[in-house]
């Protein structure tokens, strides 16, 4: 068997080059075609100007609070009543992004978008983690929402609060509506094991969640 490999050594060195060069073009095509999608994620250049430049946007009307109170509503999201909209507790950077999000919606996809949820404050954080993980797995302070960095989004259609991605029309919002946030630069929820479709949060450079929440208990 050693003379014949000896004898052979060529023709199977020849062989399993042969056999290798195809799986080995094939990585090396995947990884340019993941470069090329990944690049694809990225804002157009007009709106990543825009969002540099601080265009000024407006934040929409705001609804009224029997909007938040349905029964469709209250079945997916719980105690939505008192929850917060005010743009103005959210952090500047993110509600520029976000807004510019709900501008991009509305423009090039006729979606109409609404705040269901802003800042939230650490005892609601804890008495809506108390309502168990299918509403949030996140106790006080281990949120962006603490932090004005994160908000929850749903659709106006006729008038009224959309917000099951059991409506075809809903989800492909939704599905738009991850692409246009991670654009912006924003991380969307969708992409989570436990997908919260609505849900965004900007990840603020020098901003770690886990430090700031450790140093506010110290301070409680």
């Amino acid at each position: 068997m050693q003379n014949l490999l000896i004898k052979r050594r060529l023709l199977i060195l020849s062989t399993t080059g042969i056999l290798a060069t195809p799986p080995l073009i094939a990585i090396a095509l995947r990884g340019h075609q993941l470069f090329q999608y990944d690049d694809t994620l990225r804002a157009p250049d007009e709106k990543i100007a825009a969002l540099l430049n601080g265009e000024q946007l407006v934040p929409p009307p705001p609804l009224p609070p029997e909007a938040f109170a349905s029964r469709e509503v209250e079945q997916i999201r719980p105690a939505l009543v008192d929850a917060s909209r005010d743009w103005n507790l959210l952090d500047p950077d993110f509600r520029t992004r976000l807004l510019l999000a709900y501008k991009i919606m509305h423009e090039q996809y006729g979606y109409q978008m609404a705040l269901l949820e802003g800042y939230r404050s650490p005892d609601r954080q804890d008495r809506l983690a108390k309502m168990g993980s299918n509403v949030t797995n996140a106790a006080a302070f281990q949120s962006y929402h603490q932090y004005g960095l994160a908000a929850d989004n749903a659709f106006l259609r006729d008038g009224k609060l959309v917000i099951s991605e059991k409506d075809p029309w809903a989800m492909r919002g939704y599905q738009l509506y991850g692409q246009v946030a991670e654009q912006v630069g924003l991380t969307w929820g969708g992409r989570w094991k436990m997908m919260d479709l609505g849900h965004v949060e900007y990840h603020k450079p020098g901003f770690v969640l886990g430090r700031r929440a450790a140093a506010l208990q110290k301070v409680q």
